[in-house]
């Protein structure tokens, strides 16, 4: 049965893909739900919620504003918030109950910017979509709304910018540092990181910059909106594997591995693993699989049972995952090496 676990736990959901790509931004962050959403996203989904506060509210939706639709009552709420905190824009992100409801985003949005004089991005999350889902629709709404004023702006020499960098998809939190020391070795004075520890002037200088690093499956509209936009080339890679897990890595040659996690990280450690003379790496993912980034024996999981399934079939000697698939793997006799994956355990190197 599609979507019934019995050992896994569920995956993050869009809406907390979505607060991820706005959390360091400065912005006023609105979920629309009774509560319940906004404390799964701030208790278990958003790592940053114990060390870096943000402006993340709950709509409180009450039964009868949920099935009358009182959308002018949300807005008051969202303009008095905006008069005590300020803010340099705001969003309103969908759960399940406005999902039910139909409410109407355009012109939620269109209230939300006459009531409080600022710019609202209105994200149709339903609750029901994975967060790279959330995350995609979330970066992609920052860039068209705020990187085409930097049309104008002279080119950035040397500068690289990080698309897609948040915790759900990089498993880091002290990810900024290490990014930037490693561009500037590689010869860039520049590096902004959309998502992690920079704000939105980043997105404003985003036209200016050389090149895109795309670390993640849901950055991929936004890099090439970039490039079609203001002609900035991208390549996909992320560069920071754990040391420990390229050490395990090296021992697999000779052996047939399946390797599951979002489509770039899992691609960097097939890198890793044709390097070390492993005879077949098949790619795997719960999320994203898009064909720019796929080859042609990966494949993507739907359901749990056809998960087992296809590694009880598939004569792997190795399986590298986040720990949380071991649970489901009890009858695989290889050897299971685990690649911690955020959105699927909550689990950061």
């Amino acid at each position: 049965m599609k979507g019934l676990l019995k050992y896994l736990s569920p995956f993050a959901p869009d809406q907390s893909g979505a607060v991820s790509a706005l959390y360091t931004y400065g912005g006023i962050i609105v979920i629309c739900d009774a509560g319940g959403c906004t404390g799964n996203i701030c208790g278990f989904d958003e790592p940053r919620w114990f060390e870096h506060k943000s402006a993340v509210f709950s709509a409180g939706l009450r039964d009868m504003d949920a099935i009358l639709g009182r959308d002018d009552r949300l807005v008051e709420k969202l303009r008095s918030a905006a008069e005590q905190l300020g803010g340099s824009f705001a969003a309103i992100i969908g759960t399940p109950v406005p999902a039910v409801i139909a409410t109407d985003y355009k012109a939620l949005k269109r209230m939300a910017e006459k009531k409080c004089g600022m710019p609202v991005l209105a994200l149709e999350c339903t609750g029901t979509r994975l967060y790279d889902d959330g995350a995609e629709t979330a970066f992609l709404e920052l860039f068209r709304k705020f990187a085409a004023q930097s049309e104008e702006m002279p080119a950035a020499e040397n500068s690289v910018g990080i698309l897609g960098l948040i915790p759900l998809d990089v498993n880091m939190l002290e990810v900024k540092p290490r990014l930037e020391a490693f561009y500037k070795e590689q010869g860039y004075d520049q590096v902004y990181c959309y998502g992690m520890g920079d704000g939105l002037e980043t997105i404003a200088k985003a036209g200016s910059v050389s090149k895109n690093i795309v670390v993640s499956p849901a950055a991929v509209k936004s890099a090439i909106y970039l490039q079609e936009t203001f002609g900035t080339p991208f390549e996909i890679s992320f560069p920071l594997l754990k040391d420990s897990l390229k050490e395990k890595l090296s021992s697999l040659k000779d052996k047939k591995v399946l390797v599951i996690h979002q489509q770039v990280m899992a691609n960097e450690i097939r890198k890793e693993l044709k390097a070390a003379d492993c005879k077949e790496v098949i790619c795997g993912t719960w999320f994203k699989k898009l064909p720019e980034l796929s080859e042609e024996q990966d494949v993507h999981f739907d359901t749990e049972d056809a998960f087992i399934s296809y590694v009880q079939e598939g004569e792997f000697d190795a399986v590298i995952g986040d720990k949380m698939f071991r649970r489901a793997l009890r009858d695989f006799s290889g050897e299971f090496i685990e690649s911690d994956h955020f959105a699927v355990s909550g689990t950061l190197w």
